[in-house]
């Protein structure tokens, strides 16, 4: 990498920490390092800086402070909403008490009589949803994977028609992490709503990128990860509307309201709420920002590169999300030879780099072994620039060229076309 420029394509797997952030997290590290459940002044005051930021992160959704639980990541609210939802709801659960169930408006009884085994979830969710509803089938869950359309998006009639009397739980993400496609997350949440099922969408790709209402949505539960909006890595959120009934995900001590014990990871809370502050700042004016790249090396690439596929929609989709497939071509080869330019991409989830399956995603889309396996994801952030996407094009052009004049599957193709 000595001399050549590093331009960072890979947002959806991680984003840097933004100075600000840092900065904001530093005392926490140092003189402001008192244990928040303590009773002494200095913990006290970290004790209220806690509040202050779960205040500032629940207004960005339209919730309510008290419904915003703070987690290690993503993955953990994920496994928290999913495993506590079939725990409190399952037909020989626990019995949910009048003052879980109160001032909940229009859904006053949805959740407290709900009962039942079955889980509605997509084909195309992240592996921490996707892996914990396989958890819960070896506990006696049934779960009903939806298909999705050839752009990723998930089809309301075949969710409709999915909905059992004893289904309890609604998981579709809010956008997804490979291809970028935004679901109808609204007529979903109505969906939910009217059946009195719970609706918990994987927002981790979307939080902080998009607008998102808790309340316009009917949405019950929210992930969220503080890494994916140039927070710090190792904290994030679960949202949990009052009134719906979860058990503790970690048990010990009081702290989360005694749903999640343990000591607070007060620089990660603080870092987090700096983070969201400056995303939803800056919201409107990077969206418009990478919209513009993105679809800059959308058009150059689909008009340029023969035999190349976009993934996912064209319009509903992520403002950063760039998933193309290239027939004849390894996507793995590619990221190599990008990453010998000073491009960082990745051929899907970086939870599931290394493996040498095609995506889980790109073959519930109905694209075949063999181009799933061509298929890279570009995701920009507000740090590049319309003239890095340029060279990138540039570079993938070149590269496209050189595997191909290698490839007798190509050659072949090319014969006999």
């Amino acid at each position: 990498m000595a001399g050549k420029p590093l331009i960072y394509l890979d947002h959806a797997a991680t984003t840097p920490t933004r100075p600000e952030v840092v900065e904001a997290m530093l005392p926490y590290f140092t003189d402001n390092y008192g244990n928040p459940s303590s009773v002494y002044s200095i913990a006290q005051k970290n004790k209220a800086v806690i509040t202050e930021c779960r205040e500032k992160i629940a207004a960005s959704l339209n919730a309510n402070s008290n419904e915003i639980f703070f987690t290690a990541g993503g993955s953990e609210a994920d496994n928290w909403a999913l495993k506590a939802v079939a725990e409190a709801y399952c037909d020989d659960g626990l019995d949910i008490g009048k003052d879980y169930i109160s001032d909940i408006g229009a859904r006053k009884n949805a959740f407290g009589k709900k009962r039942g085994r079955h889980i509605i979830t997509t084909k195309i969710e992240h592996h921490a949803i996707l892996h914990t509803c396989e958890y819960l089938e070896k506990r006696g869950f049934e779960v009903t994977y939806l298909d999705v359309d050839e752009n990723g998006v998930v089809k309301l009639d075949v969710l409709k028609n999915a909905i059992r009397p004893d289904t309890i739980l609604i998981s579709v993400m809010y956008a997804n992490n490979e291809i970028g496609t935004i679901q109808p997350i609204k007529e979903i949440g109505e969906i939910a709503s009217a059946n009195n099922i719970i609706f918990h969408t994987d927002a981790v790709q979307a939080y902080g990128q998009i607008p998102i209402d808790v309340e316009e949505c009917h949405i019950d539960m929210l992930s969220a990860s503080g890494h994916k909006l140039n927070g710090p890595k190792g904290i994030g959120f679960l949202y949990i509307r009052n009134g719906v009934k979860v058990g503790s995900f970690i048990h010990g001590g009081a702290q989360e309201r005694g749903r999640r014990a343990g000591t607070e990871n007060v620089p990660g809370i603080v870092g987090l709420s700096k983070a969201c502050e400056i995303a939803f700042d800056t919201m409107e004016d990077r969206m418009s920002k990478e919209i513009a790249m993105r679809d800059h090396m959308i058009d150059r690439i689909l008009a340029e590169i023969p035999y190349a596929r976009l993934n996912g929609h064209r319009t509903k989709r992520l403002p950063n999300n760039v998933n193309i497939s290239f027939q004849f071509v390894e996507g793995e080869s590619m990221l190599i030879m990008l990453d010998m330019a000073g491009i960082c991409a990745s051929a899907g989830s970086a939870c599931t780099s290394g493996s040498i399956d095609p995506s889980h995603v790109l073959l519930a889309i109905g694209l075949p072994d063999d181009i799933a396996h061509g298929s890279i994801r570009l995701t920009l952030g507000d740090e590049n620039t319309m003239e890095e996407i340029d060279y990138v094009v540039e570079k993938i052009k070149e590269n496209v060229g050189r595997l191909r004049a290698m490839s007798p599957q190509y050659d072949d193709y090319m014969k006999h076309r």
